[in-house]
């Protein structure tokens, strides 16, 4: 009896100790800003000790509830706060995260632990919240520089791609989409010239600002560089559909942005779009198909918005493999050199030839020029493809002199870019002299477009050249829109009609009177008319009744390799 006595105190006297050590670590658990959530895999249940009510206000019973702690906590948060609660599933014992709860300040600590069997077969899960706002706070500066950008306040581009990325990751388990806009501003630096580096500084500030306000938990906007931009949208519609903030955005910049010195300045946007999962696999490739967009967008017309179409991303990817093998190709002059006769309508004697580049790479496949070259232009392969042209053509040119002795031109396309080179001219006159060519045997053809950037550069140029001998002459005439007013200062000597007035020259009157009229105006102003494109008999007689100088064409003969030409000139010497 003394013994189940002595027993009885003893279990009350631990009983005591129990609930004392429970009250105490109740107290402190209520007063720490602590919350636990303990759960069994075996009975699938959850127990919340502490401060739950501090952080949630909804019941967890099962593992099926945590889901709904997603809704407490900001959108970008909520991947890292998944990733946290089921740790299990990547076969990790614990795991750390942070996330900030939605509409409000606090700052949470997530800590997960997982305990598993001897089998490794997950037994019971611990997981703490801490509140560690005021830690966090203290830490808003450091964050700021990690994740803005310094001149806009807006997210850097490292940073939104991370957010995106979860955007990403959330759209595939709520099957929503994710639109990616990828804006610049045109011309901006054009505007640098204008008003310097602060002003432009201070005006994509502006314009950062104004972008923030389109933030929000499904919106994020970030500032690239210079004068590039990106928002992510999360699920776009309605209020947050592409839509809606393009025409947010384009309505304000009807306005302009007043600078801190009273300078108006007004610029326009060009915007690609690109949708998640439709134009990429990825959150990396969803941006630079948007950015792909953007480049499509600008290149056929500034200040408009386009969206991802998969011809679009095929055509990128032609020129960046043909863009790759066009440096092999520089690399080893993998070029040849084709010529298209001319032919005087006085005799129907050779007048000369156009010198026409042509590119076969390892597959036998020809490449068009119209393809490579503008590619060529943009990486700057176009000058050293230039200069083995001018060589190539005046050295073949060069053999023919030799061999026939035949007074013949040799016409050769020059794009701006050559023609901006400091040594150009050195360049072609130093070609001249190797192989011993008059200058006035060469005529170098030039397009309205050249002139556009820079028309005293270009002209002050052509007339040196023309000073040394050198003829000019204008392609494509009468489908630019001021080619009648670059005649009065363009120091030309031939001008070629366009194909598209030969094409239908036999068929519309109003082409006939427009070929005529061109003619005549070149025969007043004391220059020499050549029409391109001519394929029919009754082309070639329309054309030799107006009296016009030369043709080139389909009807005398195609682009042709050297030996073909050499027959030519046999036939025109031979009468």
């Amino acid at each position: 009896m003394k013994d189940l006595t002595g027993q009885i105190s003893t279990l009350e006297s631990l009983n005591k100790d129990l609930i004392k050590a429970s009250k105490l670590l109740r107290l402190i658990s209520e007063t720490s800003n602590v919350a636990y959530l303990c759960y069994s895999y075996e009975d699938n249940t959850i127990d919340t000790i502490a401060n739950w009510d501090y952080f949630f206000d909804c019941k967890v019973e099962t593992h099926e509830d945590l889901p709904k702690l997603y809704e407490y906590v900001e959108v970008k948060y909520v991947l890292p706060l998944k990733d946290a609660l089921f740790v299990e599933k990547r076969g990790m014992k614990s795991a750390t995260a942070d996330f900030k709860m939605k509409d409000s300040r606090m700052w949470v600590e997530i800590e997960t632990n997982v305990i598993y069997d001897e089998e490794g077969r997950p037994q019971d899960k611990i997981i703490r919240f801490t509140d560690v706002t005021k830690f966090n706070m203290q830490n808003d500066e450091s964050n700021y520089i990690t994740y803005c950008d310094p001149l806009t306040g807006l997210y850097n581009r490292n940073y939104f791609i991370n957010l995106l990325v979860q955007f990403v990751c959330r759209s595939d388990y709520k099957d929503k989409t994710v639109s990616v806009m990828f804006l610049d501003l045109d011309d901006f630096r054009k505007l640098g010239d204008d008003i310097g580096i602060y002003g432009s500084d201070e005006y994509i500030k502006l314009f950062g600002q104004f972008l923030s306000g389109l933030s929000n938990e499904n919106v994020l906007v970030s500032h690239f560089n210079a004068d590039i931009f990106c928002i992510g949208i999360y699920d776009p519609c309605g209020e947050r559909s592409v839509e809606t903030i393009y025409n947010k955005i384009s309505e304000r910049l009807k306005e302009p942005f007043v600078l801190s010195d009273g300078k108006k300045v007004s610029l326009t946007l060009t915007v690609g779009v690109a949708e998640y999962p439709i134009a990429a696999s990825d959150t990396l490739e969803l941006i630079n198909c948007a950015e792909i967009v953007m480049f499509r967008a600008k290149a056929g017309n500034k200040g408009s918005i386009k969206y991802f179409e998969k011809s679009i991303l095929d055509d990128f990817l032609q020129n960046v493999t043909i863009e790759n093998k066009l440096k092999e190709a520089v690399f080893s002059q993998n070029f040849m050199m084709y010529f298209q006769p001319q032919y005087k309508t006085s005799d129907n004697k050779l007048r000369g030839v156009e010198a026409l580049i042509r590119w076969k790479d390892k597959s036998d496949k020809i490449i068009r020029p119209d393809v490579f070259i503008p590619i060529a232009e943009k990486n700057g392969a176009i000058v050293p493809i230039g200069s083995w042209v001018i060589e190539e053509s005046i050295r073949i040119y060069a053999g023919w002199r030799k061999k026939y002795d035949y007074p013949m031109l040799v016409s050769l396309n020059v794009s701006a870019i050559q023609y901006k080179q400091k040594d150009f001219i050195d360049n072609l006159m130093s070609i001249l002299n190797k192989y011993c060519i008059s200058p006035d045997e060469i005529e170098l053809e030039i397009t309205e477009t050249i002139l556009i950037d820079d028309f005293k550069e270009i002209t002050a140029k052509l007339k040196e050249l023309r000073d040394i001998g050198i003829k000019i002459s204008m392609d494509d005439f009468g489908t630019g829109y001021s080619s009648l007013s670059y005649l009065k200062g363009l120091p030309v000597d031939t001008l070629k009609i366009d194909k598209s007035f030969i094409d239908t020259v036999t068929t519309d009157e109003n082409s006939r009177i427009i070929t005529e009229t061109i003619v005549y105006m070149v025969k007043k102003l004391g220059l020499e008319s050549i029409a391109e494109g001519v394929e029919t008999k009754e082309q070639y007689d329309f054309l030799k009744s107006i009296e016009c100088d030369n043709i080139q064409g389909f009807y005398f003969g195609k682009p042709m390799p050297p030996e073909k030409i050499e027959k030519l000139i046999e036939e025109s010497i031979a009468g």
